[in-house]
């Protein structure tokens, strides 16, 4: 082999480690990111299953069937609003401090950064 083919060829392979080394790096990333993406859904999916465990007795249960009914029908009369209505902030409030967004822009997701503006004013409405 000639030194120039030598040379040629050691530029090559160290064009081609080079490629690997940035693939390595892009699937390293990658491979990140669904770490963190299944950690948190994991999380979410513990914390909606205490939830569904916590609410399965109630909706279970036919004497609150009958009071989801009487609500519904208090409601519709415009009779006991005020008990409803704060019904419900608790529901959201509670969802909140469960770590849920209850804001129009993430509701539902999981609340990962601690304190989110738009539910905590949404809250204080």
């Amino acid at each position: 082999m000639e030194k120039k083919n030598v040379f040629a060829h050691m530029q090559d392979m160290e064009a081609q480690m080079e490629s690997m080394r940035s693939n390595l790096g892009d699937m390293k990333q990658t491979v990140k990111e669904l770490m963190e993406a299944n950690q948190r859904l994991s999380l979410e999916n513990e914390q909606l299953r205490k939830i569904l465990k916590r609410e399965a007795p109630i909706l279970s249960d036919p004497d609150t069937a009958d009071s989801a009914e009487s609500a519904a029908v208090l409601l519709a009369t415009g009779e006991g609003t005020e008990e409803v209505v704060g019904e419900g902030y608790d529901n959201l409030a509670r969802l909140y401090h469960e770590g849920f967004h209850i804001c129009n822009v993430y509701f539902g997701h999981l609340r990962t950064e601690g304190d989110c503006l738009f539910c905590l004013s949404f809250l204080n409405k």
